[in-house]
This record gives structure tokens, C-alpha cells and sequence, in this order.
């Protein structure tokens, strides 16, 4: 199928993702940015972490420049290293993934279940071996694992079970939040995020022992408390600043507003693209509440198109996307990793919605008309009469 020039056009750009920020985040920074210093200079860091602790109902928080660090000092903190390997999604973003490499282990790709497009518990057990030492598992895109599957595979074979939450921020399983289900759990406050801190993320744990020994490594192996620079080993600098701390302390104030403005966003979504034939949205199995960080769409094979061709064509309409992440094997970052892929099928179950999913416009600066002009938009960029 071709389709030609743009029958429809959007009067201007409508852009994938946007945060909400209001005055009050504003106050909180320059408030930060004005008295964080000295015997100070941690206050908002504390305030956030406390608070991010409580909604997920984890004992601790450790905020951190990025979800990658948080997943890098997870890894590190459990003894994960060389001669280990992690078993890992196959589709997903590669950030997931490279800290395994950070510290010295195997990635080991498992395939994902083709509706929630979260890791396939089967998958995992089949990709066990003598050398696995952990799982990750990661809510993509704001869906949830079977984490109870998860974790009885773990305990079973004596293994950590990382959740990568990065992307989850206020989605349930069970009524118990995303971040919660791991030995260790990390978040992403990029600026596309559901709750944002510019670049920014969080650590989650309730093992004491896991955060002292995460505290020792994010700050150059200095133990807590050091006040005269004695390190105990060559670590890493992974701290957030007080003014991005006060920006995501104003976001948790209001986090149950921006959960329900995403929820709403996708449930306008959901009404329109239901009678759009060939159309695979993100899913919400019994027993979860998903957060719906990116609204996304999975064309059928018969519309014949790929994700790439989707998104040009809905950028020649003013309409901004980004594409579902990758089946990693195909990526030349692995090219040089066989063994990675060694449980993969021929052809995995996530390669549908890797090779022509789409992630429509899903930022704070949605309303109602708005999805309906991407909706009308995506079905003439497909030929949906």
C-alpha cells in the first residue's frame, strides 16, 4: 500500500512527549537553587527521596543522575561482574541492557509476551544457566511484568530480580505499585517521563544492606559519613543535584494529577482508535493499572508498513512520534554478542510490535482535540478510509 501526498495536516506540530510543570515546581527550584549549600545542601534530596519511598512502598530511595545509574549500581551493588550473565528483555531501550556490560557480565535476551510487551516468564526460565545471576525485568511503557512469575523463578533458582521501572511511574499490579516488586527497582525522570527532574532517577530498595552498599558506590567508594576522604575502594559519582531534587519533590506533590492525566489522555485515545481495523494499543491485563507513560500503536502486518514509514508519514502530517524500541539483536551495538541472542527464537514474539509500533503524541499537552486530530491523522497516514 502507498499513500500519497498528506490528505490531512496538523495546523502545527504536535509533539511526542511534554512535561507539566507548574509555578510551584518553579518556587521549589529557586528556592534550592538559592539555600542547598553547606550542612544544607541535601534537604531536597532527602524530602524527595522520602516522599518517592512512600508511593512505592519501598523502605528506601536513593536519587541518582539517571535510571541507567540507578541499574549500574544495582548490578554493582549485588556482586554482579564477570564470568555472570543477566537475562534481559529482548525489546527494549538499550539503557536496560548496557549496564550488564558496565560491569564486566553477559546479557542474556529473553523474549517478551506480544500484548504486554514485558518479559516472558518461559522465556527466562529457558534461558537460565549456571551462570545467570540476576533478571531485569522492565515495564515497558508503562505496562507491568508478571512479576509474581518473576519472582517465584528467582527465588527458585537463587537468583536477584532487578525491576527496571524506568518507564512505570504509577502503574499497579495487584494494587501494589511498579517498583515494588524487585530487590532493587529503578526510575527514569527524563524529560519525557510521566514525572520529570530534566534528566534525573531513583533507586528503590528495601534491603539495608543493598543501600549501604549502593551509598558506598554512588559516591566514589567513600562509606556514608566520611568526612575526610578515605576511600575504601574505586567506585563512581552518581548524585543528584538539590535543584533537580526540588524539581521532582514539586512533581510527587501532585503526582496522583499527573497519573490521571495520563490515564485520561490514553482513555481518549483508546475510544477512537477502538473502531480502527488492524490496530494494536498498549494493554491493561486484569489485576494491573497502567500508568501509560507513552501511548502506542502496533499497525497489523497487512497494512504494510513499518515503523519508520509510519513515522515519516505522520511527520509529513505535523505529527510527531517516536518509534517502539528495537529488537536489540538487530542493533550493531550487539553485533558482536551471538551468545547474547543464543535462547532467542528465529523470530521472537516482540518483533511485531518492534518493527512497526509506534509511539503517538502522549505529553502533558494533550487534550482531548488534540488526540482527535493524531487519531484522524494516523488513520489517513495508513489508508484508513
Amino acid at each position: 500500500m502507498t499513500v500519497h501526498s498528506p490528505g490531512l495536516v496538523a495546523p502545527e506540530l504536535i509533539p511526542v512527549a511534554a512535561p507539566w510543570i507548574t509555578e510551584r515546581e518553579g518556587d521549589l527550584c529557586r528556592e534550592a537553587a538559592l539555600t542547598a549549600w553547606g550542612p544544607d545542601h541535601y534537604r531536597f534530596n532527602r524530602l524527595f527521596e522520602q516522599r518517592f519511598a512512600d508511593y512505592v512502598g519501598t523502605r528506601h530511595a536513593v536519587s541518582v543522575p539517571h535510571a541507567t545509574a540507578a541499574l549500574h549500581l544495582a548490578l554493582a551493588a549485588l556482586g554482579v561482574g564477570p564470568g555472570h550473565e543477566v537475562i534481559v528483555p529482548a525489546v527494549t531501550w538499550i539503557a536496560s541492557v548496557a549496564p550488564v556490560s558496565y560491569v564486566g557480565a553477559e546479557p542474556v535476551f529473553a523474549d517478551i509476551d506480544p500484548d504486554t510487551w514485558c518479559l516472558d516468564p518461559a522465556a527466562v526460565e529457558a534461558a537460565i544457566t549456571p551462570a545467570t545471576r540476576a533478571i531485569i525485568g522492565v515495564d515497558l511503557y508503562g505496562s507491568m511484568c508478571d512479576w509474581p512469575a518473576l519472582r517465584a523463578i528467582a527465588d527458585r533458582h537463587g537468583l536477584a530480580l532487578i525491576e527496571d521501572a524506568a518507564e512505570a511511574l504509577g502503574s499497579r499490579l495487584d494494587g501494589r505499585p511498579a517498583g515494588c516488586w524487585g530487590d532493587v527497582s529503578a526510575f527514569s525522570f527524563h524529560g519525557s517521563k510521566t514525572l520529570v527532574t530534566g534528566e534525573g532517577g531513583m533507586l528503590a530498595t528495601s534491603d539495608d544492606r543493598l543501600l549501604a552498599r549502593v551509598n558506598t558506590l554512588r559516591d566514589h567508594g567513600r562509606p556514608p559519613g566520611d568526612r575526610f576522604f578515605q576511600n575504601t575502594e574505586i567506585a563512581f559519582k552518581y548524585k543528584m543535584s538539590a535543584v533537580q531534587a526540588a524539581l521532582g519533590l514539586a512533581q510527587m506533590e501532585r503526582i496522583d494529577a499527573l497519573i490521571a492525566r495520563k490515564r485520561a489522555i490514553f482513555g481518549w485515545y483508546r475510544e477512537r482508535l477502538a473502531g480502527m481495523n488492524g490496530i494494536a494499543i498498549n494493554a491493561e491485563p486484569p489485576g494491573v493499572e497502567n500508568s501509560f507513560w507513552m501511548v502506542t500503536v502496533v499497525p497489523d502486518a497487512a497494512h504494510g508498513i513499518d515503523k519508520f514509514e509510519l513515522m515519516a508519514r505522520l511527520r509529513a502530517r505535523n505529527v510527531d512520534s517516536r518509534p517502539f524500541f528495537s529488537v536489540l539483536t538487530d542493533l550493531e551495538a550487539f553485533a558482536g554478542k551471538p551468545a547474547a541472542a543464543r535462547f532467542l527464537p528465529a523470530v521472537p514474539k516482540g518483533r511485531a510490535a518492534a518493527d512497526r509500533g509506534v509511539n503517538l503524541p502522549s505529553g502533558y499537552n494533550m487534550d482531548e482535540a488534540k488526540v482527535d486530530l493524531v487519531c484522524r491523522v494516523l488513520a489517513d497516514a495508513l489508508g484508513i478510509g
